[in-house]
């Protein structure tokens, strides 16, 4: 479990504690600001903190990784992405959605998407059995919260794209045997199942009716219903026929990005709380912020122009200073931490406080993280600006993970008829 690290870090906490304990529903009246931020880290360990989105495994496979020959350094301790134990430890993560991530260019290919899911869940589960000190499997909220009891970090899986259920609804279950607790319906392209919010072809204006059958199979054995990358047709068709709360596992606020359909309208955000679902807030700086977005466009083509004349790509690992260079030089590619709260305040404004949470997509947005959550080592800095923004402990714990188990819990009770 956690422990304080140095003396004076226990000294800040004491008192900042001690300031709690007078009865103050907002600790930003009586703390300091070093006393602030002590009570957010401890607030982070304290909680169930649950990320909705994390693409570890896919980050792995596309380095050709192999648990037997390379576990011992990943994802324990290492330089590369944005997850390991000893940073997720730090930053009080307890419960990280594995995103099983099938890439669209599968959509027509589902045998070969539900082999690439399986290799995916595969690696999920070898690293919980290389190291159980550590890492558990979580396919019930009953496991994620012994797990938590025992101090292992969860990993829950969550597949990124019903492609791999092919036209097979009994795929459905196949896939929560395998331990999927989420389905994000599509990706970036329409599929058999629904319409994408990135593709303009519209090919069912919504669920198909395949689709239709696949929401409810997943009401039925208890698989959470994911509309984060599906269009706006396909979220309301979803809204009339689940008996359970949706979530949107990694999704921001259309209000700070208009015209990006990928985020949530306002509208929407208020259906889905009347349905008791959750909004996860994706941290990508181009899902938070239109200018930011439109900087990053305009900064990317510059920064492709000078490799270009190098005779240098991305990829090569000349390129690697040139382009730290540039983004020093270029603060504004990214938005920070406040942003990230600013959405949760839209979210709370427009729904309450019952349905917003984190997902991050760490290791899913490549290098445009906001400046203080650039990896999972940070969240207490997200905690620290919602606590100086007047959040109670109470909101602080719904919206690190108490609001995610609670629509776990509803799809578990639908799920056995209750």
């Amino acid at each position: 479990m956690y422990r304080i690290s140095n003396k004076l870090s226990l000294s800040l906490l004491l008192m900042a504690l001690m300031a709690w304990s007078c009865g103050d529903k907002r600790p930003v009246d009586r703390m300091t600001d070093e006393q602030l931020q002590a009570f957010a880290d401890e607030l982070a360990h304290r909680y169930l903190l649950t990320d909705g989105h994390v693409d570890l495994p896919y980050r792995l496979k596309m380095r050709n990784f192999q648990l037997e020959r390379e576990y011992l350094g990943i994802p324990i301790s290492t330089t590369e992405g944005d997850f390991d134990y000893e940073r997720a430890k730090k930053g009080g993560l307890d419960a990280p959605f594995m995103s099983i991530y099938i890439p669209s260019s599968y959509q027509l290919q589902p045998d070969k998407g539900k082999a690439l899911a399986d290799s995916l869940i595969n690696m999920v589960r070898g690293i919980a059995e290389a190291h159980p000190d550590k890492f558990a499997l979580a396919n019930s909220v009953a496991e994620l919260q012994t797990n938590f009891q025992q101090g292992k970090i969860s990993l829950p899986m969550g597949m990124e794209n019903g492609a791999p259920v092919g036209d097979d609804v009994a795929n459905v279950k196949y896939f929560f045997d395998q331990g999927i607790r989420y389905i994000t319906l599509t990706h970036g392209k329409d599929n058999q199942i629904c319409d994408s919010s990135y593709d303009t072809t519209h090919t069912w204006n919504g669920l198909s009716p395949f689709g239709e059958e696949v929401v409810k199979e997943m009401n039925r054995v208890g698989i959470m219903v994911d509309i984060s990358h599906v269009d706006d047709s396909t979220f309301y068709d979803v809204l009339k026929i689940t008996r359970a709360p949706l979530i949107a596992s990694h999704s921001s606020c259309r209000a700070f990005t208009p015209g990006f359909w990928r985020n949530m309208s306002d509208d929407m955000i208020v259906a889905l709380g009347k349905n008791g679902g959750v909004i996860q807030i994706n941290f990508g700086s181009t899902f938070l912020d239109s200018a930011v977005r439109a900087g990053n466009e305009e900064s990317r083509k510059k920064l492709q122009a000078i490799l270009a004349e190098k005779k240098l790509s991305f990829r090569d690992s000349l390129a690697r200073p040139i382009v730290d260079e540039f983004r020093k030089n270029n603060p504004n590619l990214y938005a920070d931490v406040k942003t990230v709260a600013d959405h949760i305040d839209h979210v709370v404004k427009l729904a309450g406080i019952d349905h917003v949470g984190l997902g991050s997509d760490f290791d899913g947005v490549g290098d445009s993280l906001p400046t203080g959550l650039k990896d999972v080592s940070q969240y207490p800095n997200l905690i620290y600006e919602l606590l100086k923004r007047g959040y109670t402990e109470s909101d602080i714990e719904k919206i690190c993970g108490a609001n995610v188990v609670r629509v776990w819990s509803r799809v578990e009770q639908v799920a056995a008829g209750n």
